[in-house]
This record gives C-alpha cells, structure tokens and sequence, in this order.
C-alpha cells in the first residue's frame, strides 16, 4: 500500500482527527455517493449513527458538528472554521439542511445523529452508518464507515485493517518496516528524507511541488501557533479549561515579527531550561486551538497535533543553521516514521490508546529532528524507537470526553520527550538493544491487551476519577 507524508500531513479542523475530520469526510463520501448514484434528489431525511467510541465520546470531540458540516459538504480543510456556529445554528432553526450544499431535506440534530453509546460495529471502534431515506420512510442508501485515526476513512470493505484502501500505486522505493528502510538507505546511499522524496514522485508530485506543498503546511502550522499564543478565554465543553499559552507567551517576552510569525524574546535569566519553556508553549498553542474547533495540521492526529510542529519551532529558532531545506527533510522523515506506525500498528486513540497517537507523534518528533541534525538512518532510527519505547502503554482516557484534559500537557511534555530522544541518539552511533520494528510490534500487542476502557472511551481512568466541574 501507497501512503504519502501528505496522507500524514494535513490541514483539518479540532478537536479530533478520528472523532471530527473522520466523521466529516465519511459523511460528505456518503452524500457524494447519493449524488452518483442519482438518489440525492429523492432524499427526504438523512440519519447517522455513531457506535463504539465514537458514541461515547463523540459529544466531546463534536462528532455530531462534524457529520453536519460533512452533509452540507464541506471539508476538514476547506470549512471556514469562524462560520461553524452560524451554520449549526441554522441547522437547528430550520430542523433542515441542504444536503451536498444543494438539496434540502430535513434534518434535526437531537433526533437524525444517534449516539448509541451501548453499540458497536464490528471492523473498528470507530464506526458510523448513514442512512438515506425517502418520502415513505424507505432506506434508499444505507452505508457503513470506519475513522481509523489520523482522519483516515475507510468502508466496509477495508474495515479492521486500520488503514485506507490498498491501492496499486508503485513505489521506486517501497518499504514495509524499520529494517527495510534502513535497508535501502544502506544500498542507495540516500537518507530516510531522501528515500521519502522519491516516493512521492509516485503520487504525481515533482521533487519541487513536494517542497512547495510541505513549506505550505508548515505555514498552517505556524499559523496555528501564532493563533494559539494570541487568543486568550476559556476553552469550550463545560470544564472551564483557560488557555494558558497566551500567558506563558507573555510571561516569556515573545513577539511576532512583521510576517506575523512568532519569534522567542530575550530570556530574562540564565535558566538552561528556558528553551523547553518555549517547546511547551508552541505545544500548547496548537492543542489548545484545537481543542477550541480551530483550523490545525493533523501530525498525524488531532490528539496529538502540537508535537512535531512544536519541535519544527524548536528547530527553526534554537537551533543554528536552521532552513526550510531542514523544515522539508525533517516533514518528509518524520511521514517515514508515521507511516511505520499507520502500516505495522495503529495510530487511532479508540484501537490502541494514547500511545498511538502521542507516542507515535513522539516519534515522528524525535526522528525528524535527528535527520535535520545530521543524523544517520540509523541515529534517526534510534531516536524514533527511544521516543515510541517510553510512551508505551500510554491510556487515552480524557475527561469529559474532551481532548483537553490530559491531552493538551501531554504534547508538550511529549515534545519535550521527542527533543531528549533526538540528543540522545545523536550522541550514539545508531547501534541500540531495541529496534524500531520491536517497539511498534510492541505497542501494537499493548494496545489489544489494553482493557477497552481506557481506548477513548471516557469510561476508565482520569475520566473517571476527577470529578467534571
């Protein structure tokens, strides 16, 4: 199977990749489906059922949002995330909508999204059906999906194999493990960055439209630092959780430069570790924004969105020599990493908990960083593997059903995490006891021993022992 760093890069909307991008574009496939098979103009009423995790905590994450928003048509990345209450307040006004953003049906949001919260489908926890009906209250379509994280959708077909529909695109460079990339990077001579950029010359993009395309998500993620520093209040869902970067931002004398970008200020002491106060706030930022419904950069989920672009902007402004050439290789070794995990394993929160999502993120983290370093393979290796080896067992079990407590702190100090691993296997020669391929098999094995409660269920854990105020 094909997978570009693009599948594991890219711009959506909070606060989960898996519980809202996912539920979005399963929704608008299904009303494009409609469209094809000339039903959507005998539609009269659409309903959607959300089973397994996505039912108990899909109210949290705006799983319910989110199928809307997928019916009348728009994208993760193309809805105008500031236009979102105005059109769910319509919805509900109207108890209508305009299905593919042309045809209108009824529709109420209490009654035609069903969280059946004691239900599952059998191919992922994550699973949806929609079901189109007619004037006589006849099912006309009726089609089953599956989010199985990081904004991947798959139907019923491709379900429980927690990654999109194999195709049959040829890779120059193909590789299914660890070892084989390192493998070829051995009898090539090219780096993981390297290896990486060939590939995607199998999806149509030249070398150039690949750095192009990469800097521009780069931007998305500074962008949303930028948002996340600036912004102050309360976050939304009931918890009454306050942003804490803007304060952390002024408290550190940061500033924005005339692009509008963030910039470290002066530090006020000589604290060695004031560079990890900065790593924590760039973490921060982004988690926060997603939290709040903001426009984010999936990496390779929403969960666990700040931790590479957190340590892009410790790269960026800590270290010397820092480039958008370096911003590109470490994008491109990072996707390597994402796709080991996605292939071998899980990067869905609701099938293996918040190690996939986190400590995957980690990983992605500390590798790239490694390569922009100067890194070998096989340093860049090391440091994928430290990274993923101390988040293992890591539970997803937010409170509320929100992915903000403990979510948001756990990217930053995750990041922080990913920036110790980095050094560490730059000080070796790449040679370790565990290898990369034996921490994901390991997680993986984690994850189905992992009692179901605490896979994003809300139903075990810190979600259940802090009392929601």
């Amino acid at each position: 199977m094909a997978i570009s760093v693009f599948d594991l890069f890219k711009v959506g909307i909070g606060p989960s990749s898996s519980h809202t991008v996912g539920p979005m574009k399963a929704a608008r496939t299904f009303t494009a489906g409609l469209r094809a098979e000339g039903l959507l103009e005998r539609v009269v009423r659409v309903r959607a059922e959300l089973y397994g995790s996505l039912a108990l905590t899909g109210k949290g994450h705006g799983s319910d949002t989110a199928v809307i928003l997928g019916l009348l048509g728009e994208t993760p990345e193309g809805v105008d995330v500031d236009a979102v209450p105005r059109l769910l307040a319509e919805v509900t006004r109207r108890d209508g909508l305009a299905l593919d953003g042309t045809h209108e049906i009824g529709f109420s949001p209490k009654t035609d999204v069903d969280f059946r919260r004691k239900e599952s489908l059998p191919g992922h926890p994550n699973g949806m059906r929609f079901v189109a009906l007619d004037a006589e209250g006849a099912e006309l379509s009726a089609k089953v999906y599956y989010s199985v994280g990081g904004g991947f959708v798959v139907d019923e077909e491709a379900a429980g194999a927690d990654r999109i529909k194999p195709d049959d695109t040829p890779l120059p460079l193909p590789f299914a493990t660890a070892e084989e990339l390192l493998t070829l990077c051995r009898e090539t001579g090219r780096s993981i960055s390297s290896v990486m950029l060939a590939n995607e010359a199998a999806f149509g993009r030249s070398p150039e439209q690949v750095r192009v395309e990469l800097l521009e998500i780069w931007q998305a993620m500074r962008q949303c630092v930028r948002r996340g520093v600036t912004t102050e209040g309360t976050l939304p869902g009931g918890l009454k959780v306050p942003r804490r970067a803007n304060r952390l931002y002024r408290q550190l004398g940061g500033s924005c430069d005339d692009s509008g970008l963030l910039r470290p200020g002066a530090p006020h002491d000589s604290d060695p570790m004031r560079g990890s106060d900065w790593i924590t706030l760039y973490a921060l930022a982004v988690n926060e924004e997603n939290a709040a419904g903001g426009r984010v950069v999936t990496a390779p989920t929403n969960g666990a969105a700040g931790i590479v672009p957190a340590v892009m902007h410790y790269y960026e402004h800590f270290t010397p020599g820092a480039s958008q050439e370096g911003i590109v290789r470490f994008m491109l070794t990072a996707g390597a990493i994402g796709i080991l995990f996605k292939e071998n394993a899980s990067i869905s929160g609701a099938e293996v908990g918040c190690q996939g999502e986190v400590g995957s993120a980690s990983s992605m983290a500390a590798a790239g960083l490694v390569e922009t370093l100067g890194g070998t393979p096989e340093q860049v290796e090391n440091a994928a593997e430290i990274a993923m080896e101390h988040n293992l067992g890591l539970t997803c079990d937010p409170i509320g059903g929100l992915v903000q407590v403990p979510c948001i702190e756990r990217n930053a100090l995750a990041s922080v995490k990913a920036i110790t691993a980095a050094k560490i296997a730059l000080r070796g020669d790449g040679s370790h006891f565990v290898s990369l391929d034996k921490v994901i098999r390991t997680m993986r094995d984690t994850g189905r021993d992992m009692m179901d409660k605490y896979k994003e269920t809300s139903r075990g854990g810190l979600a259940v022992n802090v009392i929601e105020c």
